[in-house]
């Protein structure tokens, strides 16, 4: 059976649809094409595939509502221009869904919403209770309130932390390009598009462009990182053109068109999927050879007298990244110490951790369980 086969399958979705294509490039919300997504997630659940909607567009539709010229670039007319469109958009996926009699739910999220442990479940939970009442979860960023510190700076990310969130098999990125090319296409007119990669493939990023379209915020390799992001828990990634007729009920059907990015490895427990896709780094910490051979390839905690160098302002309990001496990061993880303790336990064996900070947290920096090595 090839792999697009297997597609059809798949039982849990995150479908994500992108600003050109909901807002017809900026010309306002594009009723039509709305209405034909609806009835193709209506007809993928008919045949019992669940399905959570990551949609863009808030934006790009209040800027066009409001009558502005182009999209903003200060934070605060963005956030004007979200609120103003996240109105007809909501409205308009739940008068398409009624039709159906299917009822919906409007999920907004920042990164801060996701990082923080008992939020995170409380998403994953509320969305999975949807999910089995029937309900069509409709996701966006909270782009009203998000901070840029707090921004997932693209719904390609926020639609791949989501997969992460309810263990979606399927990933699918509906965008205006029929999928992912060898070179920007835009500018080489000899660009040829990619059938089928694994989604951690390194060359893959290079051959992309990080130019978003007018109106969105996130290029190709935008959605090659997502791509990355999904696949760490297991999920494969599709990026199909969202024009392509009955797009959805072709990846049903196992004829999937577009870009498939398919999973290399198995996926991560679910705490550690949460360390290695939800948490923002608050830290660096960098180690001697010893310890990141043994993090790396044996799977130990990290033990302060293995590391060399401390960076950044943390709190206990926040994730940092590892790096090895040539700044190579090799594992994230739950640091056990703040930033000024861990500081003065850098190289010191844990039998004299009392003696320097007089307590004791734990003989670990990291402890091994709640750590991901990601190189």
């Amino acid at each position: 059976m090839t792999d697009r086969k297997r597609l059809g399958r798949a039982r849990r979705w995150v479908v994500k649809v992108g600003s050109a294509l909901v807002t017809d490039n900026g010309r306002g919300l594009d009723t039509q094409r709305i209405a034909a997504w609806v009835r193709q997630i209506v007809e993928a659940r008919a045949q019992g595939v669940e399905v959570v909607l990551v949609s863009s567009g808030s934006v790009a539709a209040g800027v066009q509502r409001l009558g502005w010229p182009e999209r903003p670039r200060a934070l605060h007319q963005l956030q004007t221009a979200a609120a103003v469109g996240q109105m007809g958009l909501v409205q308009t996926y739940e008068s398409q869904f009624q039709q159906f009699g299917l009822k919906t739910a409007q999920i907004l999220l920042t990164h801060d919403d996701l990082a923080d442990r008992q939020r995170y479940l409380n998403a994953r939970m509320t969305l999975r209770s949807l999910l089995e009442l029937g309900v069509v979860p409709v996701v966006n960023e909270n782009d009203t309130v998000a901070t840029e510190e707090f921004r997932f700076g693209d719904n390609d990310t926020l639609a791949a932390l989501v997969s992460n969130l309810i263990e979606a098999d399927l990933l699918v990125i509906l965008t205006d390009q029929p999928g992912l090319y060898d070179a920007d296409p835009r500018d080489n007119a000899n660009a040829q598009l990619i059938d089928q990669a694994e989604a951690e493939d390194p060359a893959l990023e290079a051959m992309c462009s990080d130019a978003p379209g007018v109106l969105g915020s996130g290029g190709m390799r935008a959605k090659v990182i997502a791509a990355r992001r999904a696949a760490r828990a297991g999920a494969a990634t599709l990026i199909a053109s969202g024009r392509e007729t009955d797009v959805l009920q072709q990846i049903v059907a196992g004829n999937a068109p577009g870009t498939l990015l398919l999973p290399s490895r198995e996926p991560l427990a679910a705490r550690k999927q949460w360390i290695a896709g939800q948490l923002q780094a608050r830290g660096q910490v960098w180690l001697d050879a010893g310890a990141a051979r043994v993090v790396q390839h044996q799977g130990r905690s990290l033990l302060p007298v293995g590391v060399t160098r401390v960076d950044g302002r943390f709190r206990r309990g926040e994730m940092v990244v590892c790096l090895d001496a040539d700044g190579k990061e090799v594992a994230r993880g739950l640091i056990n110490y703040d930033a000024e303790a861990a500081q003065k336990l850098a190289g010191l064996p844990s039998d004299q951790i009392e003696a320097r900070l007089g307590y004791v947290t734990e003989p670990e920096l990291i402890h091994r369980d709640n750590m991901v090595v990601t190189a």
